[in-house]
């Protein structure tokens, strides 16, 4: 499987994206130096896909495959795509707070360290729908680990359309997020324009 293996602060700073989008807490002392080059519109188009997949942790090829699947469902396709980003079970474990940042999440998913109502899942892309119960393993939740995590997490607020019980290591799904519950900084109308190309 192919892992982007880059430093994180240093993709930060090359997207111009604030590390705690991401759950990091740490600052890059380092200014990224700019160039007089005006940025083409391609560019502008390219940066924005690639904040998108570097914030998700999402390589092209499956990328591309949500863009195609979002622009065949109902409604806008730039819209449905950050709600099908938005909808992975990493993202939700680490909105939940059960994990300090996406990667983290994904690497617990894979560890099989969560059950969807009640079944085992071990896929990071597995895209939860409204109603869905997502809990930490029996075994596993007496581990430090989880301590570590809550710590870190407890001030971080869970998005409205999800609810999380932290004391009995549980979270529900209370809808599928709108648009406008989505905080991250990415401008999906470019993206679609730079698929339709």
């Amino acid at each position: 499987m192919a892992v982007n293996r880059e430093p994180v602060l240093k993709r930060c700073r090359s997207l111009g994206l604030d590390p705690t989008v991401l759950g990091y807490d740490k600052k890059s002392n380092r200014e990224v130096r700019r160039t007089g080059k005006k940025i083409s519109e391609y560019g502008l188009q390219l940066r924005e896909k690639q904040k998108a997949k570097f914030i998700y942790g999402v390589l092209e090829k499956p990328f591309r495959n949500y863009y195609k699947k979002a622009d065949r469902m109902k409604g806008m396709t730039g819209t449905n795509l950050m709600i099908m980003l938005e909808s992975r079970l990493d993202n939700v474990i680490y909105r939940l707070g059960f994990a300090r940042t996406r990667r983290e999440a994904r690497q617990m998913v894979d560890h099989k360290m969560f059950t969807i109502n009640g079944k085992g899942v071990n896929i990071p892309s597995y895209q939860i729908k409204a109603g869905d119960v997502i809990e930490v393993k029996e075994k596993k939740r007496s581990s430090q680990h989880f301590k570590d995590i809550f710590e870190v997490t407890a001030g971080r607020t869970v998005p409205a359309w999800l609810t999380a019980d932290q004391e009995s290591f549980k979270g529900s799904v209370v809808a599928l997020p709108t648009r406008d519950e989505i905080d991250v900084p990415v401008n999906e109308t470019m993206i679609v324009e730079l698929y339709s190309k």
